[in-house]
């Protein structure tokens, strides 16, 4: 007879996981209650360790080709899906980077325009004050001719102003600012960068000597072998 309420978890395929890592578990405490901190005193306890070591590297590699086989068919989807999208995204920016080069000399130079037009701008404006201020101290508060052109002369400083402060707004959208730099000397730029820089300089050592000891023999630097534990 069939039971027609099977338990809860029936139906449900083993977790990979959990089945390497039962074919490990005896092991796995041992190598722990070796963890302990203490060292190796002797052969046989070294032996053991090894013995320890090698199973738990196979524990690992199972472990590790578990993973690939669990993963490797979900990781091929999600390359397909990332390639399917790829050419399109790619052609958007090859676009919008050819949109860009088509308006970059025009913007350029509409800017360069614009800029030299705020600054006559507030010449013209620094002009209408000095002019307003020598009529304000020129006008006879008694001549109410003087004191009209006084008060013409401040409303037109005032309006230069204005115009000043349109022109620093009116700026060409679709430009930034951007930092370039040319390397003129690197002897130059090597000795500054060794007076001012020394953790740069010590960084670069570091790493270059990390990835050439073997290759090069480098002045200043002690290249030895040893031992040790794998």
């Amino acid at each position: 007879m069939h039971d027609e309420n099977p338990g809860a978890g029936h139906n449900n395929p083993p977790d990979p996981i959990e089945e390497i890592c039962a074919a490990y578990e005896t092991d796995r405490l041992e190598a722990e209650n070796w963890c302990d901190g203490e060292s190796v005193k002797n052969e046989g306890q070294m032996k053991a360790v090894d013995a320890l070591r090698k199973t738990m590297r196979q524990w690992r590699l199972d472990l590790e080709r578990g993973q690939k086989s669990a993963t490797a068919p979900l990781h091929d989807a999600y390359k397909r899906e990332l390639d399917r999208w790829k050419p399109t995204i790619a052609d958007a920016k090859r676009i919008e980077a050819a949109l860009v080069a088509t308006v970059d000399e025009f913007k350029r130079k509409l800017a360069e325009e614009r800029r030299a037009a705020e600054r006559a701008a507030w010449e013209a404006a620094e002009k209408a004050r000095r002019e307003a201020e020598a009529k304000a101290r020129g006008a006879d508060a008694a001549n109410i001719e003087q004191q009209r052109e006084a008060e013409e002369a401040k409303a037109a400083a005032i309006e230069a102003e204005k115009a000043a402060q349109a022109a620093r707004k009116d700026q060409v959208k679709g430009l930034r600012t951007v930092t370039l730099y040319e390397i003129q000397d690197h002897r130059a730029a090597l000795h500054w960068i060794a007076t001012n820089d020394h953790d740069a300089i010590t960084a670069f050592i570091e790493d270059y000597v990390k990835r050439q000891h073997k290759a090069k023999v480098i002045d200043g630097v002690r290249v030895w072998q040893d031992k040790a534990a794998y």
